[in-house]
């Protein structure tokens, strides 16, 4: 089993142990350099540009088999889009969910420090 990993980050040590022993992914692919510069710079003015996303859908074919998993999360539109096409051919859409805790500390100078600590809880099906 893969997982073709479209999102913005690399994935934690716990993501890469629950992928591996809840999910069977023996083979995690990330996205070329170029590809992944496009991901996570979708441009935000006007429509979203579906030829960009053509791109992906090629990468996808090119790397995973029916029924691997494929990680996506990102622009909400390329997201949605991407999610879609993945169920429509065959591959499981996922996506993680994580714990967010906040922290306002304030500093001996009075400054304010605010801190967001975010912590992977699990993987779940689009």
């Amino acid at each position: 089993m893969k997982l073709i990993l479209l999102f913005s980050h690399t994935l934690t040590d716990e993501q890469v142990r629950e992928a591996e022993d809840k999910l069977n992914v023996e083979e995690f692919i990330y996205l070329p350099q170029e590809l992944q510069h496009i991901w996570s710079n979708i441009p935000p003015e006007g429509e979203l540009p579906l030829d960009i996303l053509d791109k992906f859908k090629r990468f996808i074919e090119q790397n995973a088999n029916q029924g691997d998993y494929v990680l996506i999360q990102g622009d909400f539109g390329a997201t949605y889009h991407m999610v879609q096409w993945v169920k429509e051919n065959g591959f499981i859409p996922i996506y993680a969910t994580s714990k967010r805790v906040y922290k306002s500390i304030t500093n001996e100078d009075g400054s304010i420090t605010n801190m967001h600590i975010f912590k992977h809880i699990n993987f779940r099906r689009y």
